[in-house]
């Protein structure tokens, strides 16, 4: 087997910097290719000389190749940190009309929101939806408060665009403590369910 302390893994090449695309520009092809008798793995092994790499590293090519790749970071993380506060803006700028019901208008939809949900109390199966009788102590609050955060559900869309980038979760909590301000400026009565849904999901 091949002295390792000479040779380099493509893992340990990216730890010092390079991209694949570098390597394949700059090295090319690996100077050990082929399997690690010592364990089984269906990956090959692809190994670097050392001193190679060293070599290249000290060339203007790599320094050229190198900067470009900070060039490109720096600016997709510029571009994410502008689209993050824009973001953030939009969703402090963004109006929220909450629906107006009748109280047993809104106790019918928030139960039958709970029963398509499919989700039941603890203990025994019972047959037939919730009902606002059966419902435990301030759990009908609960619901009405969980239906009107659905109805509000087509405001995410000020989410769009952010996916796994940076701000992601700060841009979720903002907006879910919007929806919920929003509710209990409408509904005075389920504000206490929405400060305390606030505390535990910021």
């Amino acid at each position: 087997m091949t002295d390792r302390t000479t040779y380099v893994t493509l893992a340990g090449v990216r730890r010092r910097g390079w991209t694949d695309a570098m390597v394949r520009d700059l090295l090319g092809t690996p100077d050990v290719q082929g399997r690690d008798p010592r364990r089984w793995s269906l990956a090959p092994v692809r190994l670097y000389l050392l001193a190679r790499v060293e070599t290249v590293e000290r060339t203007p090519g790599f320094a050229g190749a190198a900067a470009r790749c900070r060039a490109r970071a720096s600016a997709s993380g510029v571009h994410a940190e502008r689209r993050r506060a824009a973001v953030l803006t939009a969703i402090r700028a963004e109006p929220i009309e909450v629906p107006l019901l009748p109280g047993p208008e809104l106790e019918r939809r928030a139960v039958r929101h709970r029963h398509l949900l499919g989700a039941r109390s603890p203990g025994p199966r019972r047959e037939g939806a919730p009902s606002e009788a059966a419902a435990p102590a301030g759990a009908l609050v609960r619901w009405q408060v969980s239906y009107l955060r659905h109805a509000l559900s087509r405001y995410e869309w000020l989410l769009d665009g952010l996916y796994g980038e940076t701000g992601r979760g700060e841009a979720e909590r903002l907006l879910r403590r919007r929806l919920y301000e929003a509710i209990a400026a409408a509904y005075p009565a389920l504000a206490q369910e929405c400060r305390r849904r606030i505390a535990v999901e910021r």
